[in-house]
């Protein structure tokens, strides 16, 4: 059963059809999911989620696009969150330059704070980071030594990986490897062992080749999985199950009950 470790099943884009789609989840072969949270709505929206899967748990934290609505009340109401046992990690958290919506100081500020509270609750983090490769690594080496978590959609150089494995993260790996364009990610799931990568959709964006340009679901991870499989010179079968128990490692779930381990 393949483990989707990054989604956001509380996007408008599934309000039409998000209850038939996941109902068929474990059928298709999907056995867990992390919907993550990106806004305070969209944390609260995963959260609710939870209570209506058993197969879905959730991280909540505030992407640095959003990052304009955290002030002490609202980080305070993030934190309660974690007190729920399905809530798994905090994410997703770090820097984005694409669009520089917030001031690079703000997004710099709440991303520490953030990855300050995932230390505080002993939760892993799922990192943010687009066209912000040094800066995010830095602040990385700085705040983050200790932690666990996945450097999510991972679209930097083997290099970089290199960087964030040695500090003991995973790679999150999605649809973009399936690109003809994907080159440089195609050259970091070469190289970075299979026990450091995890399988991701990112839905409903970046769905993976045949499906591109159409909205992504947890279902299409076979494609991502196949193209890994390639890569690695290794059968699907273990691909799948590789990522699984990374992913299971590290947000604490059990494979047998399928609940966050009480620790």
């Amino acid at each position: 059963m393949i483990f989707d470790s990054h989604a956001h099943y509380d996007d408008e884009q599934f309000d039409a059809d998000r209850e038939q789609l996941l109902s068929h989840m474990k059928k298709e072969g999907v056995g867990t999911i992390i919907n993550v949270g990106a806004s305070l709505e969209g944390c609260k929206r995963s959260v609710e989620l939870t209570e209506q899967y058993p197969f879905i748990f959730a991280a909540v934290g505030v992407h640095p696009d959003e990052t304009g609505e955290l002030n002490e009340e609202t980080f305070a109401w993030v934190e309660q969150l974690l007190d729920n046992g399905k809530v798994v990690a905090v994410g997703e958290i770090g820097l984005d330059y694409h669009w520089d919506i917030q001031p690079r100081e703000v997004q710099k500020k709440w991303f520490i704070r953030q990855l300050e509270l995932a230390r505080k609750h002993n939760l892993p983090v799922c990192i943010h980071s687009r066209d912000a490769a040094d800066d995010t690594l830095h602040v990385m080496k700085e705040h983050a030594q200790g932690l666990s978590g996945v450097i999510h959609c991972f679209s930097y150089s083997p290099e970089f990986a290199r960087e964030y494995v040695k500090m003991g993260f995973y790679i999150g790996v999605g649809g973009v490897v399936t690109f003809k364009n994907g080159k440089k990610l195609k050259q970091v799931v070469k190289e970075t062992p299979l026990e450091r990568l995890l399988l991701e959709t990112d839905c409903p964006y970046l769905a993976p080749e045949p499906y591109r340009g159409k909205r992504n679901c947890s279902i299409y991870l076979h494609q991502v999985a196949q193209e890994i499989a390639r890569l690695k010179d290794v059968d699907v079968r273990t691909v799948v199950d590789v990522t699984r128990e990374n992913a299971r490692k590290l947000f604490g779930i059990n494979a047998k009950e399928n609940l966050k381990e009480k620790i």
